[in-house]
């Protein structure tokens, strides 16, 4: 294997295509690793308003021993992805304080290698759960189950936990210079699956904005289903007492019973609230002319937020996961546009929720994050979900979608 440990520059330097510097830090087909590697602005000889960095190390000691991740500053915003977890986001920091992100009770980035996704009756993947963004699927998703043909399916599949075969970082030649890290996660089972995910995460310099595009194939000969939600998971300094979500939608019904309580005041939130455990709801949230949609949340003040732009012909479905349990417990909502509710895939089959991609299709996936750090831009957000809304109302549906009142 061909593992490089000094701190890297020049010897990946060279552009693999005219209009962009490519350099490939993990490519398992060539057995290509680099276990550290810098690079700036400076460094390429660009220019930019708001000079940038990447990157890339390698985590030891427990179990994050072994996880790599890799920093991106553009200047404005500084995010940190980690290619050993599906290619997830861990957080996103602004001045050196964490904007995008949470208190999670587990503090250690954790190497899937420490991960049993069936254990605790299919729950084992909230052993590692602590990310800002962590992508559910691609096989399945939703609340552990036994499916109609006797398989366990683990709480929110399997990618999250899949380490990258191919990491790349990309930056564009030319003004204003756009960074990209592409990674390739496979969902590969004999007799299975052959679900090949190509993530991407792009963030020009100087903005507080960035976007996930991400595609999905299947490399099969043999069409199979698929499902993905894209769990975005925001705490303190976002969340506190009085915060609110709002978000474009022509209806919104309670996951469960013990969710319907929670109807009348779903748009705001508790401070830390013992005993509360959990609340989730069911969206069907609405697009623009180009079925672009927009979910906003921001703090009590409104002068600082985050939205999620996302498309809902890629993702027709939006969970709202309201966790306002203790600070240790782990204080955080999840805004979460995927094709799929969080219910077991036999419960969203009937719902017309358990889409099929065919051989060799592939699937678009589009999302783009945005830090709001101002009371004029939280307010620009919601007048853009406004808008979308056209004066109407969302309607409350009181009875969920899946009667689990009965399913043990």
């Amino acid at each position: 294997m061909k593992i490089k440990n000094a701190i890297i520059t020049l010897l990946l330097s060279t552009p693999m295509y005219a209009n962009a510097a490519e350099y490939v830090l993990t490519d398992s087909s060539t057995n290509t690793y680099v276990n550290r590697w810098e690079l700036s602005s400076s460094n390429v000889g660009f220019v930019t308003d708001k000079p940038f960095s990447i990157k890339k190390e390698r985590l030891y000691g427990g179990k994050q021993d072994g996880v790599d991740i890799i920093t991106v500053n553009n200047g404005v915003i500084e995010i940190t992805l980690i290619t050993t977890r599906g290619m997830g986001i861990f957080d996103v920091r602004k001045d050196g304080q964490r904007v995008l992100g949470w208190d999670s009770p587990i503090k250690e980035i954790v190497n899937p290698s420490y991960i049993d996704l069936e254990s605790r009756n299919g729950l084992g993947w909230l052993d590692g759960f602590n990310e800002m963004l962590v992508r559910c699927g691609y096989e399945w998703t939703g609340h552990p189950g036994v499916d109609d043909n006797g398989q366990l399916l683990s709480l929110h599949g399997r990618v999250q936990n899949t380490p990258a075969s191919q990491v790349k970082v990309i930056i564009d030649n030319t003004p204003p210079h756009t960074i990209t890290i592409e990674g390739t996660v496979a969902e590969n089972t004999f007799k299975k699956a052959e679900l090949v995910t190509k993530t991407s995460l792009s963030v020009t310099p100087g903005e507080s904005s960035f976007s996930i595009n991400d595609t999905l194939t299947n490399q099969s000969d043999y069409e199979d289903e698929y499902q993905i939600i894209y769990h975005s998971n925001f705490g303190k300094p976002i969340l506190e007492k009085g915060a609110k979500v709002h978000a474009a939608a022509a209806e919104i019904s309670p996951f469960n019973q013990y969710a319907e309580q929670g109807l009348e005041n779903w748009q705001t939130y508790l401070g830390p609230t013992k005993d509360y455990d959990e609340m989730v709801f069911n969206l069907k949230p609405i697009g623009d002319k180009n079925d672009n949609s927009l979910t906003v949340l921001h703090n009590q003040s409104g002068n600082l937020g985050v939205s999620v732009q996302y498309n809902v012909t890629q993702l027709p479905a939006l969970t709202l996961w309201k966790n306002t349990d203790t600070t240790q417990q782990g204080y955080v909502t999840g805004i979460e546009p995927g094709t799929s509710y969080a219910y077991n895939t036999k419960f969203q089959r009937p719902l017309g929720l358990v889409p099929t991609i065919a051989p060799g299709e592939s699937k678009q996936f589009d999302l783009t994050y945005t830090v709001l750090t101002s009371r004029s831009e939280v307010n620009n957000a919601i007048n853009t979900v406004n808008k979308l809304m056209k004066g109407k109302k969302i309607e409350i549906k009181k009875q969920p979608l899946v009667d689990l009142s009965n399913i043990q």
